[in-house]
């Protein structure tokens, strides 16, 4: 290989829709050395917020594929342009899906072939998890390197044997810390916006699927709210299941507190507006929403589903059982006098999760 050739990767990120596993792979290519590594970003069609100007402006590509729902033409989509192009590598970011990408870029003579584990898995979902469990076993098969984003994620997709021999790297997901220090401007902004001044404002961040359990966080915001009459529910995100839980909202009666934002592009900005930040999903992989709400010094309360290496700040994380009276206890509890927003940026400089130190690795 020429020692001033570029290493271009085949970045396959699913569905681009303002995600966690989008986000991280965006951090990543924003600060690492494009002059030497290009990513080229893979897509299913139908995604809703692909950043492609970004993209464009800092050397990569977008290139539009099919569903998965649509293998044959998916796979052919893929040989085309793993054939085309002659990646270095191709990095899968799909967790038990990536045997089908992988599956191809080896068939095209791909030589680095990287599966990603950002996700793990809940008893709840029985037909997903039939699926992925099927898939599972074929998780090594076509990979050349095992990569994850937590202990958890890694030794539920490769398995513990094969963490336990050192062969899963961990690529922890990063962010730019500067970019979600606590703002007090910024809250202002924002809270005057939506009509929160002097409100205590419970802040969720996440897309609208099962996996994230808003139908058990508006159910407890439902009785917080014979609590606390201040508290207002301040939703960021889109999804399948937007509509439904609006109605869910409208039927428990709180409609009238719960904010439901959509997709924002300066989300990041969004923490400095909230006052208590929660993520009951039913499974993570991490979590990265916590690292950044523990950079804008945000108390979090998370389901104990959640790992708990997501906590980076002692304290800075509740983990609580995934029933609701545990959740409206614990909101209607706290407290945020004794909270110095200000000291999560400092807290968390130089930290793994601190995307200026983790690019250069």
């Amino acid at each position: 290989m020429s020692e001033n050739k570029i290493i271009r990767i085949a970045q396959i990120v699913g569905s681009m829709n303002s995600g966690g596993v989008e986000s991280m792979v965006m951090n990543y290519y924003r600060h690492i050395d494009r002059t030497k590594i290009q990513f080229d970003f893979i897509v299913l069609e139908g995604s809703t917020h692909i950043p492609d100007q970004e993209i464009k402006s800092l050397g990569g590509r977008i290139f539009i594929v099919p569903s998965y729902k649509h293998i044959f033409a998916y796979r052919k989509a893929l040989n085309k342009l793993f054939t085309e192009n002659h990646y270095d590598i191709v990095h899968s970011h799909v967790n038990s899906l990536s045997v089908f990408p992988l599956s191809v870029a080896k068939k095209a003579g791909v030589k680095v072939r990287i599966a990603h584990s950002h996700s793990t898995t809940n008893k709840k979902e029985h037909l997903r998890n039939f699926i992925k469990n099927i898939l599972r076993l074929f998780s090594k098969k076509y990979a050349t390197h095992y990569f994850a984003c937590s202990e958890l994620a890694g030794r539920w997709l490769f398995g513990d044997k094969t963490f336990d021999k050192g062969l899963v790297t961990i690529i922890n997901n990063a962010i730019d810390l500067e970019k979600f220090a606590f703002n007090e401007q910024t809250r202002d902004i924002i809270r005057a916006e939506y009509g929160l001044k002097d409100k205590f404002v419970i802040g969720h961040i996440g897309r609208f699927m099962s996996q994230k359990n808003h139908e058990l966080l508006l159910e407890a915001f439902a009785d917080v709210k014979k609590e606390r009459q201040e508290a207002v529910l301040l939703l960021l995100g889109d999804g399948p299941l937007f509509e439904d839980m609006k109605n869910k909202a409208k039927e428990l009666g709180v409609a009238d507190s719960v904010v439901f934002a959509g997709v924002k592009d300066n989300a990041n900005e969004y923490y400095s507006a909230m006052d208590l930040f929660v993520l009951p999903s039913l499974y993570e992989g991490l979590g990265m929403v916590l690292i950044e709400a523990q950079a804008n010094g945000l108390k979090s309360l998370a389901s104990a589903s959640v790992p708990k290496a997501a906590m980076v700040i002692p304290k800075g994380i509740d983990f609580l059982p995934l029933e609701k009276d545990s959740w409206v206890r614990s909101i209607c509890e706290f407290n945020s006098d004794d909270i110095d927003r200000r000291s999560g940026y400092m807290n968390m400089k130089n930290s793994i999760y601190d995307i200026n130190s983790e690019a250069e690795k």
